[in-house]
């Protein structure tokens, strides 16, 4: 049996999902994504989503994982996962937000934003909202899509990133009352993964060894490796520079530290050590991105 190549889906494409509104390069809100097309065809979402379904049904795998959404869940799909064997019935419908994962970083305060969302959404894919929570998540998408509408005023953008960080800050309610439930079990698999995130929010300002992430966790290097390539489609070292980075972005953005300061806090060698790193992973010095 021939096995379907996985194509990468790009925000560029969800421009294209039904009824949008879309902001440059990093954000696109839909309130229309109607009598989708099944497909077996993997695709890599190459963004963060978050789509509420308000009628009809889907059936989907994520990494595998068989997945269901009817009318009031919520589902969360993080950057980097697969999706494969989507099929919805005729009136499917959904209100969803998508946004690249730099446009993300754009506006989080810390990475506990990150990782809580991070950790919930490869948990709980798929989230069954109260009647409450359905009128939050649509009043909120509704905001966002008339500010992005309002190309006449001035802080346009700055509006709809509070407005997101607000909506990610009310619906942490949704993260909250699941994991009060407790009734998700957990495969080891994702178990150490959560466990791995935890540690890295921790310690990844001082450390940056997986082997030493391995030994925290009482496993070797090489199997730390394999369960979160498994579970989040990166490697450890991968997840280290993504915190590393998005803490450096903060940083500069956010405070008035000297790169020197950052360089300390953040455990570099030297300030010069920290410029090369940053540039490699950002394409431009830090203080050209702190005066962009």
């Amino acid at each position: 049996m021939v096995k379907n190549a996985i194509t990468e889906t790009s925000l560029e494409e969800a421009k294209t999902w039904g009824n949008t509104s879309v902001l440059g390069d990093g954000l696109v809100l839909s309130d229309r994504i109607a009598g989708t097309d099944a497909s077996d065809t993997p695709q890599r979402m190459n963004f963060i989503m978050m789509a509420l379904c308000r009628q009809g049904e889907a059936r989907y795998a994520i990494d595998t994982r068989e997945q269901t959404v009817k009318a009031g869940d919520l589902l969360f799909i993080s950057e980097g996962h697969i999706m494969d064997f989507f099929r919805a019935s005729p009136d499917f419908d959904c209100l969803s937000i998508m946004l690249s994962t730099e446009f993300y970083h754009s506006f989080v305060l810390n990475v506990k934003n990150v990782s809580s969302l991070l950790l919930f959404s490869t948990n709980n894919p798929v989230v069954q909202l109260t009647a409450k929570e359905v009128q939050t998540y649509t009043n909120f998408h509704n905001a966002i899509s008339d500010k992005i509408a309002d190309r006449g005023h001035h802080f346009r953008t700055q509006l709809v990133k509070a407005l997101l960080l607000a909506m990610f800050y009310d619906m942490s309610g949704v993260i909250w009352r699941v994991e009060q439930q407790g009734q998700k079990v957990q495969t080891r698999a994702d178990s150490i993964f959560a466990n791995f995130i935890r540690l890295l929010e921790e310690h990844f300002r001082k450390e940056r060894r997986v082997r030493w992430y391995a030994l925290q966790l009482g496993i070797t290097p090489k199997y730390l490796s394999e369960v979160v390539k498994q579970v989040s489609k990166r490697t450890p070292n991968e997840w280290i520079d993504h915190y590393v980075v998005l803490e450096l972005r903060v940083l500069l953005k956010n405070s008035t530290k000297s790169i020197k300061e950052i360089s300390d806090e953040l455990n570099f060698p030297n300030q010069s050590f920290l410029g090369k790193y940053f540039k490699e992973h950002i394409g431009m010095s830090p203080s050209e991105y702190r005066k962009e």
